[in-house]
């Protein structure tokens, strides 16, 4: 349960003006991020989406759809029948951000040039792909870093 006092910075609704960029993670990654975040918190407990939907303020019927790419992507496990639900399909912590977003959206990306040269026919001559180079790899680093155990409070 989340103390509404105390609310997880993950678990925000809008984020200041001054931190928002450029280069965005979509409504639906953000949605699925929440949704592995509350379940790290219910380890080993198979959860409803009605619950999951509830707890982390997402719309039931597009919460039902991103666990359906997080369990093809082995995220989460599904459970038919009565006592259905989801629940991890690993350990908290062996699930990184990157993991989550990957799934979700694909890779991280500044510019797709930095995903792949030969979609950009500067990028042989261009002085600022090895910069998106640099940046997609060090944001890598970084989701790959931080999983949901860390997260935890």
């Amino acid at each position: 349960m989340i103390n509404k006092d105390k609310r997880h910075p993950l678990l925000e609704e809008e984020y200041p003006e001054g931190e928002r960029g450029t280069v965005q993670i979509t409504r639906e990654t953000d949605y699925a991020i929440r949704c592995v975040y509350y379940l790290a918190g219910k380890t080993g407990d198979v959860t409803m989406v009605e619950e999951i939907a509830r707890q982390m303020h997402t719309p039931r019927s597009f919460l039902a759809k991103i666990l359906q790419k997080l369990a093809r992507a082995k995220i989460v496990k599904s459970f038919r029948g009565v006592k259905g639900g989801f629940q991890l399909s690993r350990k908290p912590g062996k699930i990184s951000l990157l993991d989550v977003i990957e799934a979700v959206q694909g890779p991280v990306v500044m510019n797709v040039c930095a995903l792949d040269k030969k979609l950009c026919r500067f990028s042989n001559t261009c002085t600022i792909h090895p910069v998106w180079v640099d940046v997609r790899s060090q944001v890598e680093k970084i989701l790959k870093k931080r999983n949901f155990a860390g997260l935890r409070p």
